[in-house]
C-alpha cells in the first residue's frame, strides 16, 4: 500500500486549515463590524466557492495562476511554479474551505455579547486588542469546530486539487484523487483500503472535537455547580 497520498493528505489538509483559520477569522472579524449592502454583496463573494462546483473553482484557480494569467506570469517570472505542485493542493484546498471556516469564525464571534465588548471600549481598549483579549477567547469553541469542519472539508477536496494540482504521485496524488484513479484502474482492495483510511481520520477528527466540547461543558457545569 502506497502511504504517499496519506502523507500529502494530512500535510495538505493541516496547511490549509492553519492558513484558512487565520484567514477566516480575521475577515470574520473585521466584517462583523461593518453593516451594509456593499458587505452583504462581499458576502456572497466570500461564500462563492462553497456554492459553485469544486471543478468550476479549480478551473479558475487555473485560470488566475496559470502562466498566461497576471498573476501567474509574475510567478513565473520570480520562479514559482504553482500549477501541478504541492503548494497547489494547498491553495485548492484553502479555496475550497475557506467559506465554512469564515461562516464559523463569524458566527462565532458575533455571538459574544455585545456589553463585554462595550465595556471594553469604554475602558480605552482599541479594537485590535478587543478582537485579541475579548472576541478570539469567547469565540474560541466555535472557532475551533470550524478547524476541524475545515480539516475535514480540505481532507476530501477532489475536483478543484484534480484541476489546479493535477494527479501526480507522490507529489499531488492525495487520498481523494489516489482512490478515485484506483477504482478507475480496476484496483478495487486499494480503494477500499483507501476509503477506511479517509474514514478513519475524518472520525478521529470530530470524535476529537465531541470529547474536547464534552469536557468543556463538563468544566461549566461544575463551575456553576460551585458557585
Amino acid at each position: 500500500m502506497d502511504l504517499s497520498p496519506i502523507r500529502l493528505s494530512l500535510e495538505t489538509s493541516l496547511a490549509a486549515t492553519a492558513a484558512v483559520t487565520v484567514l477566516g477569522t480575521v475577515v470574520a472579524g473585521w466584517r462583523v463590524r461593518r453593516r451594509g449592502t456593499a458587505f452583504e454583496l462581499l458576502d456572497g463573494i466570500f461564500l462563492l466557492p462553497l456554492v459553485l462546483p469544486p471543478t468550476v473553482v479549480g478551473f479558475l484557480l487555473l485560470l488566475l495562476f496559470g502562466r498566461s494569467s497576471a498573476v501567474g506570469g509574475i510567478l513565473y517570472s520570480l520562479g514559482v511554479r504553482l500549477v501541478f505542485s504541492w503548494p497547489a493542493t494547498v491553495v485548492a484546498a484553502s479555496v475550497t474551505t475557506f467559506p465554512l471556516m469564515y461562516m464559523t469564525a463569524r458566527a462565532a464571534l458575533e455571538q459574544v455579547e455585545a456589553p463585554l465588548v462595550e465595556a471594553a471600549r469604554t475602558l480605552g481598549a482599541g479594537e485590535s486588542r478587543i478582537f485579541r483579549e475579548v472576541l478570539l477567547p469567547l469565540a474560541w469553541p466555535g472557532l475551533a469546530a470550524g478547524m476541524v469542519l475545515t480539516f475535514a472539508r480540505a481532507l476530501g477536496d477532489f475536483g478543484a486539487t484534480l484541476i489546479l494540482a493535477g494527479n501526480i504521485p507522490g507529489r499531488t496524488q492525495t487520498l481523494p484523487l489516489a482512490i478515485f484513479f484506483a477504482v478507475e484502474s480496476g484496483d478495487t482492495a486499494e480503494a477500499v483500503r483507501l476509503s477506511i483510511v479517509t474514514v478513519a481520520i475524518s472520525l478521529a477528527a470530530l470524535g476529537a472535537l465531541n470529547l474536547w466540547t464534552r469536557h468543556r461543558r463538563g468544566l461549566a457545569m461544575r463551575v456553576v455547580e460551585q458557585e
